[in-house]
């Protein structure tokens, strides 16, 4: 038994050279490999982490704005729609 199954994880993959039944999660990879990944060298898997954890959680999904929710951020766009 792998440890996804002991976690009750469901794997979901997309369909061979079809980006649009994942688009969403394509669009996110895509802008972190451009804005930030391509520009930087890592030295460690640990830096690498520490890195793209910080991206994500304190740029990425407060202070970007995303054009589908409106040109708030994630967060904004979650306090808007459950206030």
């Amino acid at each position: 038994m792998t440890a996804r199954s002991k976690k009750s994880f469901i794997q979901s993959m997309s369909r061979k050279g079809n980006c649009y039944d994942n688009a969403l999660m394509e669009s996110f990879f895509k802008t972190l490999k451009v804005e930030e990944v391509y520009k930087r060298k890592f030295n460690t898997i640990q830096e690498a982490q520490y890195f793209l954890f910080d991206y994500i959680e304190r740029y990425y999904n407060r202070k970007r704005r995303h054009s589908a929710l409106g040109y708030l951020s994630p967060v904004e766009f979650r306090e808007r729609i459950t206030a």
